[in-house]
């Protein structure tokens, strides 16, 4: 079956509460025949392709048949749930009959000391503990991954067990170690929650960005006879496409669409990254989950719910969240036979104290506890998941997108950049300088040149039709574009046109300094020179990325005379001008046989070089083809915004790094200090969680982490 037939899926889980539960889920999905099957225990994210929707009730079944539970399809609306979590539920139920557990080790309060009395509390907490834990650990082993339950459960199962036996047996009070099992299950618990709750942190750039997303909208109803507006407000879920909605100053907009009617400044921040308002009139484009400052606009839908800008910015910034670096595959690996390993290293440790020495088989099994749950690998598996999530979502509030943690790696190891001219280094908003014509007046030449290059989105053509827009429109039988080189049309006499550079009008003049040539049936009617100016925040890219020590290469269609004049302002050493799309990729290609390449672009042009390159960087006001080919886009169309993507990545990369070394010191420290006696399974279940948050905390720290 091919891949087009194939539709993305995906769901919110709850209950992962690590790297090797992800695994599980992954690998049962992918035993039922489900494609690119992505899972984050972090956000609770899991995402498969499906060539059947009726599969989805056996991948939900699947799913729970793990032992965690569905809760929605991500894309529906949902009500956000209030109240306490189901963890939280669960460590505040254990809580109260744990305390009184650990009091006993303090307070010599004969009652709190009685067995039967210690056996009643803790027989509560132990079957949240097994219904949680062990749960979650039988179902990790069925699917051929043992997840950090495996420990926990193990380790409190056989305190209580222990001290059930002694209590049966009226062995005395050296078999009593109940505040053991219900502490490792409580605090592992109190671990969780507080995870959760910093996780959720992590993930927030998602929910502030659906949070944007306007509810209601004002419907404009338009009473036919009476040509009479009536207002009517619906949820904006119900707008659509052609219908036309009313946006007063302090509003939300709805739904993206095009202005008819009215002039506001719009505060597109959300988008952009840019903070100051735009002011927009009649004709303007708006998207849906921008702030009307002020003004009155009234709106004809283009796009709502899934279609709109704001919703494939949210599910873009998703499926980046999924993606994983080189790092994390190291990290899963270990994590695949971490448990395993640690398994026997707590036996060994038992046999060990207790066959090879005099201590006490209570001591022994206490040691051996202490390794099951010290060595639990939830924050190797937090450390990069968390790191990437608040990485890529402080790049998404500036107004950058990048997908994903395979982009994140590829960017911070890019020693070259190679620029398009037009519309990324300039301006694109170029102006008419000089029009000659020849043997034809100009006020046709005018016409012609709005009715032909009108059908171009080329940013030339773009200016040729705002300029040349009160000209008249000609009638002509056939207009097409040509990739690179210009447009041809055909009018209804048979004549043929031909409008673009000096590639088209080579073989009729020698003259190539003009931008735009006009041909008649094979002939030089008129020529064109235009003009542009260097974007605002070129120069500050390029210099960022010298001081860095990055080599700058423009690559452009250009007139080389103009492409020398940019790149020398800019300081750019390197210049390839007067290349069409194909030779602009035996260029990249060239570059990438040595070196890691980055590609940005604006248009239609660039879009096989952006996928060529090691790393396309596409603006924001580029056609989709070139966003859909690129892994990095700047919202804003903004360059200086190239500093802060650099920046981002390797900042993100370096905590990630750091999660890294928190995550296997605290393994590699702590669990032969466990081994030898020194940490209690109390104080291991405290570190444990400890380290789970340590790593949290940092990947939060990104957030406010300067970017260099």
């Amino acid at each position: 079956m091919s891949d087009q037939l194939y539709k993305p899926v995906a769901y919110r889980v709850e209950g992962m509460t690590c790297t090797n539960c992800a695994m599980g889920v992954q690998r049962t999905l992918e035993k039922e025949g489900f494609r690119e099957v992505s899972v984050d225990f972090a956000s609770g994210d899991v995402r498969f392709q499906v060539a059947d929707e009726a599969q989805l009730p056996l991948a939900v079944k699947r799913i729970e048949s793990l032992g965690y539970k569905v809760q929605q399809q991500l894309g529906q609306d949902g009500a956000e749930k209030k109240g306490l979590s189901a963890i939280e539920k669960k460590f505040w139920f254990t809580a109260v009959f744990t305390v009184p557990l650990i009091l006993a080790m303090f307070i010599p309060v004969d009652f709190l000391h009685n067995d039967l009395f210690q056996l009643a509390l803790t027989i509560p907490v132990f079957i949240v503990g097994f219904l949680h834990f062990g749960r979650s650990a039988w179902f990790s082993l069925r699917a051929g991954v043992a997840n950090m339950d495996v420990l926990i459960f193990l380790g409190s199962t056989a305190a209580f067990v222990y001290s059930l036996i002694g209590t049966l047996y009226g062995l005395g009070h050296d078999y009593m170690f109940y505040e053991t099992s219900a502490s490792i299950i409580s605090i592992v618990l109190l671990g969780n929650m507080i995870e959760h709750r910093s996780v959720k942190k992590t993930t927030s750039a998602i929910d502030d960005l659906v949070r944007l997303q306007k509810n209601t909208a004002r419907l404009i109803h338009t009473e036919m006879y009476e040509a009479q507006e009536t207002i009517e407000e619906v949820d904006a879920a119900l707008v659509e496409e052609g219908e036309r909605v009313l946006v007063n100053s302090g509003d939300k907009i709805p739904v993206d669409g095009e202005i008819y009617w009215g002039t506001g400044s719009i505060d597109e921040s959300i988008i952009s990254g840019e903070s100051v308002p735009v002011d927009r009139q009649k004709g303007d484009k708006v998207v849906g989950g921008t702030l009307l400052i002020s003004g009155t606009i009234k709106v004809k839908t283009t796009a709502t719910g899934k279609d709109t800008v704001l919703s494939q910015i949210i599910e873009l910034v998703r499926s980046a969240q999924q993606d994983k670096p080189k790092l994390q595959n190291l990290a899963d690996k270990i994590s695949m036979i971490f448990v395993p390993t640690v398994v026997g290293l707590a036996l060994l440790t038992l046999a060990f104290w207790f066959f090879g020495t005099d201590l006490p088989f209570r001591d022994s099994l206490m040691r051996g506890i202490a390794v099951l749950v010290i060595a639990c690998p939830c924050a190797l598996g937090l450390a990069i998941p968390t790191a990437v999530a608040v990485g890529l979502g402080r790049t998404a509030k500036s107004g950058i997108l990048i997908k994903g943690g395979t982009a994140i790696d590829k960017l911070a190891t890019i020693d070259t950049v190679v620029f398009d001219k037009t519309g990324t280094l300039t301006t694109g908003q170029f102006h008419i300088k000089n029009l000659d014509c020849f043997g034809k007046s100009e006020e046709g030449v005018r016409s012609l040149l709005y009715s032909i290059e009108k059908h171009s989105s080329h940013p030339i053509a773009r200016a040729i039709v705002k300029y040349f827009k009160d000209s008249g429109e000609m009638p002509l039988e056939r207009v097409e574009e040509h990739k690179g080189w210009g447009m041809e049309a055909t009018d209804k006499a048979g004549n043929e046109f031909v409008v673009g550079s000096y590639k088209v009008a080579e073989h009729l003049t020698a003259d190539n300094s003009h931008n735009v040539y006009l041909l008649m049936n094979d002939q030089l009617i008129a020529w064109l020179d235009v003009e542009d100016e260097i974007k605002p925040g070129a120069a500050e890219a390029v210099s960022f990325l010298k001081e860095k020590g990055l080599k700058t290469v423009m690559l452009s269609g250009d007139r080389r005379e103009r492409c020398e004049e940019v790149a020398h302002a800019l300081g750019i050493e390197k210049v390839y001008a007067e290349k069409m799309p194909d030779q602009k990729l035996v260029v990249i290609e060239q570059l990438s046989k040595d070196r890691k390449i980055a590609m940005v672009g604006d248009g239609i042009n660039d879009a096989p070089a952006l996928a060529k390159a090691y790393v396309g960087i596409s603006m924001s006001d580029a056609t989709q083809v070139a966003v859909k080919s690129a892994e990095v886009i700047l919202l804003k169309g903004d360059l200086s915004l190239l500093t802060k993507a650099f920046g981002a990545t390797r900042t993100t990369l370096r905590t990630v790094k750091e999660n890294l070394f928190w995550a296997f010191f605290y393994n590699v420290a702590a669990i032969p200090l466990a081994m030898i006696g020194l940490l209690t399974p109390i104080v291991a279940a405290f570190a444990m969680a400890a380290s789970d948050i340590i790593v949290v905390l940092n990947s939060l720290r990104l957030k406010r982490r300067k970017l260099r």
